[in-house]
């Protein structure tokens, strides 16, 4: 299999092996590979995202790092009338869905002789890397907001990572992480294109276990754009391979105290505004300079989809009403639940819904119990 990197900016190509996040011009590096898919291959297989391991970007098989993550499970819940199909990523082995690139990201670190790696992260991805370095036998620096939930930055901490606090906001620590990026290999799930490769396995599964059928809408979280951008290259490597004949619209939600997607969006235009924007519960999408950002908006505007938003009242009443029904999912996660109900009442003619919870609520319980006393006293 021959994997090539491809700048976005100048299209440069190099090789996989070099070991490149980002294109020496500065640009986006985006991958280029061949895909199979064999269906009765990979029904033979293990339940885990690795079942489709010839559209995934390692060469031997023993340098894949996993805990067998993927193939979670999906459950209807009703909004507004209407069934949404709800695929529980909230349940992988470190509690979010970003286990998925993890696992392709820090494989491919291994395959290439990677001993040390950096990372920047809200929380999440931060516990990912720093799980499947534990794992892979891989030295891991993570830096993060000072703000960050404490139980994130006691997860990341026990799988031996070296946790650096960044005061101020989630773009002063990406900011901070980059001079450590010019010595030490950066397994970034924003710059490096081997997690994009990981979290398109969300399409796949999603594809196989809809009775091989691609769905008329998906509703994800938009931050870094990690998810959107995963399904939008998991859907166009089925479409290329002729499996499926359309590619589902794509519904990206934002927080309306950070949303410079959703501003860029309805303004019709690719570039963000600039400006402060205002700290929201939902952690995790609170990015101001998405590096990907034009990426995701022509993700979206390519299938016919669109932004919305949502504040943190709704986020919080989104949270606990999942609680109620027994799934315990973080503040984050509770961001693109929220925005659900009018998704589906602006198009009503769409029947067919899939959505996600993200991240777990063990990963946030000092959050979750500060709203739960600030809405009982309101």
């Amino acid at each position: 299999m021959e994997i090539q990197l491809i700048c976005s900016e100048c299209n440069q190509i190099y090789s996989a092996s070099d070991g490149l996040w980002r294109c020496s011009c500065g640009g986006l590096l985006d991958i280029e590979m061949d895909t199979h898919f064999s269906i009765d291959l990979i029904q033979k297989r293990p339940p885990s995202m690795w079942r489709y391991k010839e559209a995934l970007p390692i060469q031997q098989d023993n340098n894949i790092i996993s805990f067998s993550e993927g193939f979670t499970p999906i459950i209807p819940i009703e909004f507004e009338g209407k069934s949404v199909m709800i695929k529980q990523d909230h349940l992988f082995q470190t509690g979010s869905y970003k286990d998925r690139g993890a696992s392709v990201l820090i494989s491919f670190a291994k395959e290439i002789g990677v001993t040390h790696v950096v990372e920047d992260s809200s929380g999440n991805a931060g516990c990912a890397i720093a799980a499947y370095c534990a794992r892979a036998n891989i030295n891991c620096d993570i830096y993060v907001p000072s703000n960050t939930s404490p139980a994130k930055l006691a997860q990341i901490t026990q799988y031996g990572a070296n946790l650096y606090l960044i005061p101020g906001s989630r773009e002063d620590t990406a900011h901070a992480v980059l001079n450590a990026a010019k010595t030490t290999y950066y397994a970034s799930h924003s710059w490096n294109p081997f997690f994009f490769q990981g979290t398109k396995t969300f399409a796949y599964e999603i594809w196989e276990q809809n009775n091989w059928i691609a769905p008329e809408a998906i509703i994800l979280p938009a931050g870094n754009g990690t998810l959107i951008l995963g399904v939008w290259i998991g859907f166009n490597d089925l479409m290329k391979a002729g499996l499926i004949s359309t590619l589902p619209r794509i519904f990206a939600v934002q927080s309306k105290n950070c949303a410079p997607l959703y501003a860029a969006h309805k303004h019709s235009v690719s570039t963000l505004p600039e400006g402060k924007w205002l700290p929201t519960v939902a952690e995790g999408i609170a990015i101001a300079e998405p590096v990907r950002g034009e990426q995701i908006l022509q993700a979206v505007r390519f299938t016919n989809g669109d932004f919305f938003i949502v504040d943190d009242d709704q986020i919080q009443f989104a949270m606990l009403d999942m609680h109620r029904k027994g799934f315990y999912i973080e503040p984050t996660a509770a961001a693109t639940i929220a925005a659900i109900p009018e998704i589906i009442h602006a198009h009503p003619k769409i029947d067919h819904w899939f959505s996600v919870f993200t991240g777990h609520g063990l990963k946030s319980t000092e959050k979750i119990l500060a709203i739960q006393k600030h809405l009982s006293n309101n």
